[in-house]
């Protein structure tokens, strides 16, 4: 798999490599094997993307259960209100991951994001304040998420891979509560308890193998 194919999968909860490893074999074109210390396989090579790696429309399927989201409803929709919302949280050190905003046509917008589930409690309450700041309507919290991703290097050239995605999870009764996209990655918000039903299913419909789930179980 390619350097960018990891990086992505290492941001997304594959426990495989850290990000700065792969950043620093990707400036220095180093090629990295990633191999399991309990067999003799030949393990995963990770290299420059070449055009055979496009082939592969997906080449592996993370999750992470480190996740919460938070919801702000009904502020108002103009400039500067998002920095009010998330400045807060950045001086407190809290990441944000994925950001939805849906406009609303009497002027007002509601904001959903995810942080780390370690830093939920402390991220609701800076929301509450803020939310009275802003005369918003309400805020709401959810500390039992999961975020599912699909990456592969051929999803530059191939369509319907998102499509694919949503039809799997919706067709083993599985409701998305929020959608992320990059050039090489899908990433789709659920509820925790579906985590390993997701995985398995999305493994199915991209014909990923058993092996390879077994694989992230054990990395998390």
């Amino acid at each position: 798999i390619s350097y960018e194919e990891m990086l992505e999968m290492a941001s997304s909860g594959a426990k495989i490599l850290e990000m700065r490893s792969v950043e620093l074999a990707m400036i220095y074109k180093v090629p990295l094997v990633v191999r399991s210390s309990f067999t003799d396989t030949e393990g995963t090579l990770i290299i420059e993307e070449d055009e055979e790696m496009e082939k592969v429309v997906v080449s592996g399927i993370t999750y992470s259960r480190n996740e919460a989201r938070i919801s702000i409803y009904g502020v108002p929709d103009k400039p500067g209100v998002a920095a009010k919302i998330f400045r807060p949280v950045a001086e407190k050190g809290i990441i944000v991951d994925m950001i939805i905003q849906t406009s609303h046509p009497d002027g007002k917008a509601d904001i959903t994001f995810t942080v780390p589930r370690i830093d939920y409690k402390q991220a609701l309450e800076i929301i509450e304040n803020v939310a009275k700041e802003l005369n918003a309507e309400r805020v709401e919290g959810d500390d039992k998420i999961a975020k599912v991703s699909i990456v592969g290097a051929g999803m530059r050239t191939h369509y319907g891979v998102a499509t694919k995605m949503f039809e799997t999870l919706a067709k083993h009764g599985i409701n998305i509560m929020m959608i992320s996209t990059s050039e090489i990655k899908i990433s789709c918000v659920i509820d925790d308890k579906y985590t390993e039903l997701a995985v398995r299913a999305l493994h199915e419909a991209f014909n990923l193998g058993e092996e390879l789930f077994i694989k992230k179980e054990k990395i998390g």
